[in-house]
């Protein structure tokens, strides 16, 4: 199972993943995402940032497939965790792969050069 951040899966429904990106996905095909992802889709949509609203057909099937793992007690308890800062959203998408113990799927240097997180 891989942890998906927002940008990662919104490269899925744009099909604009990097070939690392599309033999990762391929190689572990049991994704998941956290909560948050689907607030931060919203805003980013609602801002005009994105063509994609998570009512869309194409993200409604894509989300259908997906694990969607809640914002709890244990991975607000794994923020503490964490060796970096950065904004809300992107610090739970990294606690919940600690809490979930999965990898993460980011572009994000920020969150990449974190020696806490796992990534794939």
């Amino acid at each position: 199972m891989l942890n998906l951040d927002t940008h990662v899966l919104l490269a899925v429904a744009a099909d604009r993943l990097t070939r690392q990106e599309q033999s990762l996905l391929r190689r572990v095909p049991r994704w998941g995402i956290s909560a948050i992802v689907l607030w931060e889709m919203e805003m980013l949509h609602r801002k005009g940032r994105i063509r994609y609203s998570v009512d869309d057909p194409e993200v409604a099937a894509l989300l259908a497939t997906v694990h969607i793992w809640p914002i709890d007690t244990q991975v607000c308890l794994c923020l503490r965790d964490l060796d970096f800062r950065s904004d809300p959203a992107d610090e739970i998408i990294a606690a919940t792969s600690l809490a979930h113990r999965v990898p993460l799927v980011t572009r994000d240097a920020r969150l990449r050069r974190s020696r806490v997180v796992r990534f794939a």
